[in-house]
């Protein structure tokens, strides 16, 4: 990278760290989006962000698109995320007076499509924390291990006497996770300080810096209270230190475990599609189908903004739109009895006057 531009980004990146408090993870993301721009700069002769335009901003947002021989076309929501970094870096710029002006501020991220977040139903949910405490679930399986209905068969399993631990890790850690809304790494992240089983709730760190106490409910303390009691003892060792999920070598457990935790009970349980974020999408689904209030909502999941928490709130009118269509009279297409005990068409229909 030239090195005038890499002087900026290195006091941006310190200034989103140290001043503005963003999570190790953000600026390690905002600096791999930077890099390929200032790449992409040095490759079209642009020694300094005072020699870019409007044009060369928007240049940029078209070659992600594009994608070149050594990168892939990125989806619109990608080269969303990487414009946010790079309008952000030119504002920093112009405000530092290392640069006149600040030309990426015309210069607007594509709006990717709108998804709606899957959610399990309810029943899913439960076959997936059932499985999670049956025999071997707890085990995170090699290569060549087989999910079976009974749990994970392995090559050599012959009774380990942590595998009741392991099962009791497992079950505590999937119902945190459906129980709180928490992301991965808020749950792998916690302490046992952390969590309050005598007032039901747990202190979850969230991004940004921004901590949030949540309740806990019957079913999670329960879990937790089991593994904290019969399972964490099995798994910790003298450098355990205070973390909650433990390792089978006495670490704090990684995401990546913990997420194969979640994939191992889905493989047994048979439900498809499903992920810790997948299991936040359903906690507060479910909490809005059960008629939470959305701010309550966004506090639970620790979202900045009430507009990140009400994209749910369309899952939830979907649901009733369906619920509707199948169900009122008016609204039915098929020639079914209703509760009038006439066909639904008769009721939708209108008859013909003499």
């Amino acid at each position: 990278m030239p090195s005038a531009n890499a002087d900026v980004v290195a006091r941006y990146l310190h200034h989103l760290e140290g001043e503005r408090g963003l999570a190790r993870n953000s600026v390690l993301a905002y600096r791999r989006d930077l890099r390929r721009y200032l790449v992409h700069l040095s490759a079209q002769g642009l020694s300094s962000l005072d020699a870019v335009g409007e044009a060369e901003v928007a240049g940029f947002a078209t070659a992600l698109r594009a994608g070149d021989e050594a990168h892939p076309p990125l989806a619109a929501a990608s080269v969303a995320r990487m414009l946010v970094a790079v309008r952000s870096l030119h504002r920093f710029a112009a405000d530092e007076g290392d640069v006149r002006e600040d030309v990426s501020k015309p210069v607007r991220p594509p709006v990717p499509p709108r998804r709606l977040p899957k959610a399990l139903t309810v029943d899913q949910v439960s076959a997936v924390l059932a499985a999670a405490g049956s025999p071997g679930a707890g085990d995170i399986p090699a290569a060549g291990d087989i999910p079976t209905a009974g749990g994970i068969r392995t090559a050599g399993d012959g009774g380990d006497a942590q595998e009741a631990a392991r099962r009791l890790r497992a079950s505590a850690l999937l119902e945190l996770l459906y129980g709180t809304g928490a992301r991965i790494s808020e749950a792998v992240g916690l302490d046992v300080d952390d969590l309050d089983l005598a007032t039901a709730s747990v202190r979850l760190h969230g991004k940004g810096g921004r901590d949030r106490v949540v309740p806990l409910g019957r079913c999670a303390v329960l879990a937790l209270a089991d593994y904290l009691r019969s399972g964490r003892p099995q798994l910790a060792r003298p450098r355990s230190g205070a973390a909650v999920f433990l390792s089978r070598h006495g670490n704090r457990l990684s995401r990546q475990s913990a997420w194969t935790h979640l994939r191992t009970a889905a493989a047994v349980a048979g439900v498809d599609g499903v992920s810790p974020h997948v299991l936040r999408h359903s906690f507060a689904t479910h909490l809005l189908d059960g008629g939470a209030d959305v701010r309550v909502v966004q506090e639970l999941l620790g979202h900045a903004s009430v507009s990140t928490t009400q994209i749910y709130t369309l899952v939830t009118v979907d649901r009733l739109r369906e619920v509707y269509a199948t169900s009122h009279p008016r609204a039915l297409a098929s020639g079914r009895p209703t509760a009038t005990g006439r066909p639904a068409r008769e009721l939708t229909e209108p008859t013909s006057r003499s």
